[in-house]
């Protein structure tokens, strides 16, 4: 799955956390500031923020281009030299271009925070007082969200076309590697659908996992310091009163709570998935069979089969019942979490309507950034079903131990057992 496309993933994917790590770490404790030797300094501290898309081109951001475009071509040369891999632009060059879009939509997200500020209280004095604020003033910050609006929709349109493409170059590269060693994979059950339907699955499934991975790593790095400054307008929490960085420690405590709740209601969720691609396997397998033996698919060995689908199926629909149950009532909880923390703050009148609308946005971005697995895990089991079954491969091509139930499969075979006739466990 893995070493089809990058170079040594173990190593590759090590080496990528760490140097990521260190420059995460560079860039906050002096590597932003050495912008100013190239004329490229940080934004002074006390300066209203620039407003709109105009930031994008300021001199803090053109630093940090070339801080990253530095970054990956460093890593890029170290892997063409180390280890040279017919894949490594797509996997490499190719992985960088993802994180690199995925921050510009995550900075896209913070330019419209900080609009939402001077928007709403502007919107607040509006109301309040009549006269006060111009129509145009309205329709100035109007064109400022615009412009904020249509950047972010052609970077959708982009990222999600060139990802698509790299995903389907990661399939492409997966084919062509188990296909090269067919000789050796042909003889585990259901080889020829792990190669076409389980690959295309898996990179379907990763693309979007990834992505949304991705997108909760750079929205937590955005906006946990954002939400940190604007715990300075909170007086207290309900329940805990006044701590420091209160809104910050309320997030991940909700996420870590929902996380935990998700995966203690879903654990068996994945090898209930991974039987019902078996039961679906054996069933398709046989009608398949009777498509050119009159004598195959009779209808009690179709009966049998089909009970088994069922049987699986309906195990799995009560399993997500009451998954579903814990998962939509804590999705239901969520929505106003961040209101209800805030009670003794807007009752006290602490704040406006902009910084209300930036705090619960800021929130909102973090808590949900922190629940990637809550939002994530019905994708997640159905990933893990598809690795489960692709594993076997990967354990044949490396000389490991097969899974206990391909081992079972192998066993029966031997023992003159044929494919069509092989039980679903």
């Amino acid at each position: 799955m893995f070493v089809s496309f990058f170079p040594q993933p173990k190593l590759f994917f090590t080496s990528a956390a760490v140097w990521s790590l260190a420059a995460v770490l560079f860039w906050f404790f002096g590597g932003e500031q050495l912008g100013a030797i190239f004329g490229l300094p940080p934004a002074p501290a006390g300066v209203p923020p620039i407003l709109g898309i105009r930031i994008f081109w300021s001199a803090p951001f053109l630093w940090f281009y070339i801080y990253f475009g530095f970054l990956v071509a460093v890593f890029y040369a170290f892997w063409a030299w180390y280890s040279p891999h017919p894949w490594q632009r797509w996997s490499i060059l190719g992985s960088s271009a993802i994180l690199f879009s995925t921050y510009t939509s995550v900075q896209l997200y913070v330019a419209l925070n900080t609009w939402r500020g001077p928007f709403f209280d502007l919107f607040q004095k509006a109301i309040s007082t009549a006269g006060s604020v111009t129509p145009g003033e309205l329709y100035d910050l109007i064109w400022v969200f615009a412009g904020i609006a249509l950047f972010s929709v052609s970077l959708f349109v982009v990222t999600r076309f060139f990802v698509s493409h790299y995903i389907f170059r990661w399939r492409t590269a997966m084919n062509d590697y188990y296909m090269a060693n067919w000789p050796k994979l042909r003889h585990i059950e259901g080889a020829s659908q792990r190669v076409q339907e389980d690959t295309m699955r898996f990179s379907t499934t990763l693309e979007g996992l990834g992505v949304a991975f991705v997108d909760s790593a750079m929205t937590l790095i955005a906006f946990l310091p954002l939400l940190a400054q604007l715990s300075t307008h909170i007086t207290a929490l309900p329940v805990v009163g006044q701590i420091p960085y209160s809104l910050v420690f309320a997030a991940i405590f909700w996420s870590l709570f929902g996380t935990i709740l998700l995966m203690v209601f879903g654990i068996k969720l994945p090898g209930l998935e991974f039987k019902n691609q078996r039961v679906e396997a054996a069933y398709r397998k046989e009608l398949v069979y009777g498509e050119d033996h009159a004598d195959r698919a009779q209808p009690p060995t179709v009966a049998e089969l089909f009970a088994n689908v069922r049987r699986n199926y309906f195990n799995l629909y009560f399993h997500y019942a009451y998954f579903n149950v814990i998962r939509s009532g804590y999705l239901q909880a969520d929505a106003i979490f961040s209101s209800l923390i805030l009670i003794p703050t807007i009752a006290a009148g602490k704040i406006t309507l902009g910084i209300w609308q930036q705090i619960s946005t800021a929130f909102s971005q973090v808590s949900s950034s922190f629940q990637y697995l809550v939002s994530a895990w019905p994708t997640i089991v159905e990933l893990i079903s598809i690795y489960k079954r692709l594993r076997a491969f990967e354990a044949t091509l490396s000389g490991d131990a097969l899974p206990d139930i391909d081992q079972r499969y192998l066993e029966r075979e031997k023992a003159g057992l044929k494919p069509e006739d092989q039980p679903v466990a």
